[in-house]
């Protein structure tokens, strides 16, 4: 029996904190620049969910070894990488992070996943690693990845317009092969800067010159340093939690928010700000707080935004633009068909089942002004999909979500989070 779980209805404004755990893309990076360094590191705030323990089971299979202290803090130790069998579960990150790191394993590293992650594009990486001097056989999941410990490296073009994943992928292994790596874009508009920013820089923390010109970007080979990595919050997670304050006229206040980030997720202060939030930052003793204070119930803006650089928060903003007095356009997020769902798709099927009116456009989507009614919202096994039903349920009553649970894949607990703020 389809697993469908009662979005809590907020009937009146929500006043709530909300702790976030630490960022997956973060969490995941470190995990690799910890595995590829020539000495142990050690991880603080690192997520626990299942695209993060995915990555670190991958890991310690291929040899990297974990400890983890009382306080939850993580010590990794790199070691000879082997061969091994990696799953890849849903998680972008681990199918696109871990085969050019599998190029030093000596021996087979075999790559499969969930069914739907068999439709997520991965070609690019792997015709990108054969053109580096790496055998791999096959062209989707599952494919193996033929290590013999070391890897030529180059310069490799690679179209990334599917996902910026490719460029931080081979960024992250770049100084390990023997010529070093120089990554060339040479597709259409690259999606989702921010997260090769974030791999830069962690890649400079870890004391790596990374090169970049336009959309090329060049690594030399050089030791990878172990160090101290301090995980921020998910901000990205956050972002349906400070939607609640805005479509009920509430106040959510999510603490540790960082000054400075590269995280995508904080560009959702000036999204709520323009659909006509009070959004600000407190100082809380070493670490600030987010405050977003909502308007009034039931007179939220509509935004046009080109959300290119920031399509993970795609499904939070159009949720809110379901809630506007005004037609929303979310546009230059063609790439989220290839997703843990195709987004658009799924977001403009759901959208229109409760009553909404969502066209989805070549590049993004549309959605007008209308009351919804109860029914059933489909999460496709996408943690982002289900959220955004949740948010829709604040103010719908009757919203049922179906597969509340695939949220863990980023954000464990999040349905007992969610009734805790509403206090259902």
């Amino acid at each position: 029996m389809t697993d469908l779980w009662p979005a809590p209805f907020a009937s009146g404004p929500i006043t709530h904190t909300q702790v976030v755990p630490g960022s997956k893309s973060m969490t995941n990076r470190a995990y690799i620049l910890a595995a590829l360094a020539g000495e142990p590191s050690t991880i603080a705030g690192a997520l626990r969910s299942r695209d993060t323990d995915l990555m670190r089971g991958a890991l310690e299979a291929m040899g990297t070894q974990f400890s983890e202290s009382p306080d939850g803090t993580l010590e990794v130790r790199p070691a000879p990488l082997r061969g091994a069998e990696v799953d890849c579960g849903l998680a972008g990150t681990v199918m696109r992070f871990l085969p050019p790191v599998a190029a030093f394993a000596d021996g087979a590293v075999l790559f499969d996943g969930d069914e739907q992650a068999r439709q997520r594009p991965i070609s690019t990486i792997l015709d990108a690693l054969r053109r580096l001097g790496v055998r791999v056989a096959g062209d989707g999941l599952p494919f193996t990845v033929h290590g013999v410990g070391r890897a030529e490296g180059g310069l490799v073009d690679i179209d990334a317009s599917g996902s910026s994943q490719f460029v931080s992928g081979l960024l992250l292994a770049a100084p390990r092969f023997e010529r070093g790596v120089t990554v060339r874009h040479t597709g259409g508009t690259l999606p989702s800067m921010p997260h090769v920013e974030m791999t830069v820089d962690m890649l400079a923390h870890a004391g790596v010159r990374v090169t970049a010109a336009g959309n090329t970007w060049s690594v030399a080979p050089q030791p990878i340093g172990g160090r101290t990595w301090t995980i921020e919050p998910d901000l990205s997670n956050a972002t349906p939690f400070l939607a609640a304050a805005a479509v009920t006229g509430g106040v959510v206040r999510v603490p540790n928010w960082p000054i400075s980030t590269t995280q995508p997720g904080d560009v959702i202060r000036d999204i709520l700000d323009r659909m006509g939030c009070e959004v600000e930052l407190h100082a809380a003793g070493a670490t600030h707080d987010l405050e977003v204070r909502g308007p009034q119930r039931g007179t939220l803006r509509g935004i046009r935004i080109d959300m290119g650089d920031i399509g993970e928060l795609a499904p939070t903003v159009a949720a809110l633009a379901t809630q506007a007095t005004t037609a929303s356009e979310l546009t230059g997020i063609a790439h989220l068909r290839g997703h843990e769902t195709d987004r658009l798709k799924a977001l403009t099927e759901e959208i229109n089942r409760l009553g909404g009116n969502c066209e989805e456009l070549p590049d993004g989507l549309r959605i007008h002004p209308a009351p919804l009614q109860p029914g059933t919202w489909h999460s496709y096994a996408d943690h982002r999909m289900a959220t955004a039903g949740a948010i829709i349920g604040l103010t719908t009553r009757g919203v049922k979500v179906e597969n509340i649970a695939t949220t863990a894949k980023t954000l464990p607990g999040f349905a007992d989070m969610w009734s805790g703020m509403v206090g259902a």
